[in-house]
């Protein structure tokens, strides 16, 4: 006799067999809950410390409860052209409120306003990405881990122009190869989320008033590797989700079955309103088991 896939009922209709028995279709299995914060930019004005303590706590009262924070860079206001003193008192602020007002892990990566750029103090010890992480306590600018059956590669993706006045999107050589050797060494089946201050790709880029016929896109807002980390990605394809900051704006593009999202700023325009139409906030991420996610922009 055929297996019949549904069994006839009351009135005609067609009952599943595991609703018969009571039984639901099995629920995706969740692994971790993620918040994304980044460009918070501390500083002591703008009442922007009880502004991220605020935000820190609407983090830790969400349910399903988070296990833990990326932080996307730019976690202090600035380290351009600012003196020993004032950047001190920033990270001191810093650690003083993550100690007092937050229980959860942090990772980080460098944003381009951790970065000590002073053309006059090259000579210290502390200038370029050494002070920023010895407070992140960061052995390296970029590293991966693994976190409940997912892989987690935080990119460093802010450095020096050729003429060494001005920063640019990208990994370098280095890097780059060891990007390229850590998707290779990792199992085919282990989904993996990518974390980089700058975005690999965005289309924030795009919103610019006045354009008359072209737009013009530096290599300072978004990677200027972008293709050649696409195509390595392609190649990969338990690469599932790349989240970014920088720019202020909130974004989601998926290329490749890859989704890239600018998860906006805790700080929306520094501390002053929104920037355009992206309030402050963070980014809320569900991961699962099977590689897929659940993701939505939180204003706080």
């Amino acid at each position: 006799m055929e297996r019949r896939s549904a069994i006839k009922g009351i009135g005609g209709l067609l009952v599943a067999p595991a609703l018969i028995l009571g039984k639901s279709p099995a629920a995706k299995q969740r692994v971790l809950r993620i918040a994304h914060l980044t460009d918070i930019h501390l500083k002591n004005q703008f009442n922007a410390p009880a502004r991220f303590v605020k935000c820190l706590h609407h983090v830790q009262q969400q349910t399903p409860k988070v296990d833990m924070i990326l932080n996307g860079g730019d976690v202090v206001f600035d380290m351009n052209k600012e003196n020993i003193r004032t950047i001190n008192d920033q990270w001191q602020l810093v650690n003083s409120i993550l100690k007092a007002e937050c229980s959860l892990p942090v990772s980080y990566c460098l944003g381009n306003h951790d970065i000590w750029w002073n053309e006059d103090d090259k000579g210290l010890v502390l200038y370029g990405k050494k002070y920023a992480m010895d407070q992140l306590k960061l052995a390296k600018p970029y590293y991966s881990t693994i976190k409940n059956g997912w892989k987690f590669i935080i990119l460093d993706s802010v450095h020096l122009d050729i003429d060494n006045t001005w920063y640019i999107g990208k990994l370098g050589d280095e890097q780059f190869a060891w990007l390229e050797n850590e998707l290779k060494q990792t199992d085919a089946a282990m989904p993996v989320l990518v974390m980089s201050h700058i975005p690999i790709l965005t289309a924030t880029l795009m919103i610019e008033d006045n354009i008359v016929n072209k737009w013009q896109m530096l290599g300072g807002d978004m990677h200027t590797d972008t293709s050649k980390i696409i195509q390595l990605f392609y190649r990969h394809p338990n690469v599932k989700l790349c989240l970014s900051g920088h720019i202020h704006l909130r974004d989601k593009v998926v290329y490749n079955n890859v989704t890239y999202l600018c998860n906006g700023a805790v700080s929306g325009a520094w501390w002053e309103g929104n920037k355009r139409e992206t309030a402050p906030g963070y980014g809320l991420i569900d991961l699962y088991a099977d590689g897929s996610f659940d993701e939505s922009y939180v204003n706080y």
